[in-house]
C-alpha cells in the first residue's frame, strides 16, 4: 500500500522479523485495534497505532500515555505500519532502523466518538485529516476516551497531543507507564524480551 511505503523503504526484510505488509492476514473483528508497543531503541518510547483505512496510523508518545486528564503528552507522527504489526513484539537488530527491543504493552479495540455540531459523527479518516481525533479505548491496560490533537502553529506545528478525556476511566492517581510494566500477550518484561532476543 502506498501509504506504507516509507515503513517498507525504512526497513532490511532479511534481517529484521517485523512483518513486510499485511498479506495472508485478517482482521479478526470488525472494530478497529489499537496496539501501543514500548519500545527501547535510541530512547525508550510508546509507539500509539490506530487503525484507520486499513493501516496502523503511528505517533511516537516519548513518556507514553497517561490516564490523568490534566496531563499532555507529546505524540509524534511517525510512518503509517501494516495492521499486521499490531502483533509484533521482540527484539529489531542492532544497525536496523529502530532497532531495540519491542514490547506490545497495551493492545485491543477503539470506537471513534468523535462529533460534528450538529452531534453527527465523523468519518475516522475525516477525523484524523482535520487534525482531530476522539476514541474510546477498549484496551487491557487503557480504556475510555482519549484526543489527539494535531498542533497548527508554534514549535509544536506538526506533532500531536494525546489527552486523557475525563469520564469514569480518568485517573489522577494511576500511573501504568511506571507501574504495568509486562506484555499483554506474553506477560514478559523488556529484559526478558530483550534476553531471548539474543539468543535466538
Amino acid at each position: 500500500m502506498k501509504e506504507q511505503k516509507n515503513y517498507q523503504q525504512k526497513r532490511d526484510f532479511s534481517k529484521t522479523k517485523e512483518p513486510k505488509d499485511d498479506e495472508g492476514k485478517s482482521k479478526k473483528g470488525k472494530e478497529p485495534i489499537f496496539v501501543i508497543q514500548k519500545h527501547d531503541a535510541t530512547n525508550l518510547h510508546y509507539d500509539f497505532r490506530l487503525e484507520i483505512d486499513n493501516t496502523l496510523k503511528s505517533w511516537s508518545v516519548p513518556k507514553g500515555p497517561s490516564t490523568d486528564p490534566r496531563v499532555k503528552r507529546m505524540a509524534i507522527p511517525t510512518e503509517d505500519h501494516p495492521i499486521a504489526y499490531a502483533d509484533f513484539e521482540g527484539t529489531i537488530p542492532k544497525g536496523q532502523y529502530g532497532g531495540g527491543t519491542v514490547m506490545i504493552w497495551d493492545k485491543g479495540t477503539f470506537k471513534n466518538i468523535k462529533k460534528d455540531k450538529n452531534n453527527n459523527p465523523i468519518d475516522l479518516k475525516k477525523s484524523y485529516e482535520m487534525g482531530t481525533l476522539e476514541f474510546q479505548l477498549d484496551g487491557e491496560k487503557l480504556s475510555g476516551g482519549y484526543a489527539l490533537i494535531k498542533m497548527k502553529s508554534g514549535n509544536m506545528k506538526g506533532n500531536w497531543l494525546l489527552v486523557k478525556m475525563k469520564d469514569d476511566e480518568a485517573d489522577a492517581r494511576r500511573n501504568p507507564v511506571n507501574t504495568e510494566n509486562k506484555s499483554v500477550v506474553t506477560h514478559r518484561t523488556m529484559t526478558q524480551i530483550a534476553k531471548e532476543g539474543e539468543e535466538e
